[in-house]
């Protein structure tokens, strides 16, 4: 799976947002933190959940379980708005 180019990531002030462009069907913006941030960068190129899972893991101290979940919840909440590829 991959981030649709239809989207793209703003990193500002320890915040992240997901712009849509005017090619996508979502109008709005996805806002989050720096675990948003990684999950996008992770997205720049064609990835697995699991893969992003291992990056956050890596990234950042927290339960796998939690981690993997928090995961799960956000590609669900991205796939239902259009933004990825898979």
């Amino acid at each position: 799976m991959k981030l649709k180019d239809t989207f793209v990531q703003h990193n500002m002030d320890g915040q992240t947002v997901i712009v849509p462009t005017a090619g996508a069907d979502f109008h709005g913006l996805i806002q989050g933190n720096k675990t948003l941030a990684v999950i996008a960068d992770c997205l720049k190129q064609d990835t697995t959940e699991e893969e992003i899972v291992d990056t956050l893991c890596a990234r950042f101290d927290g339960d796998r379980e939690v981690i993997k979940a928090d995961v799960a919840e956000a590609v669900k909440k991205l796939k239902e708005i259009g933004a990825i590829d898979e």
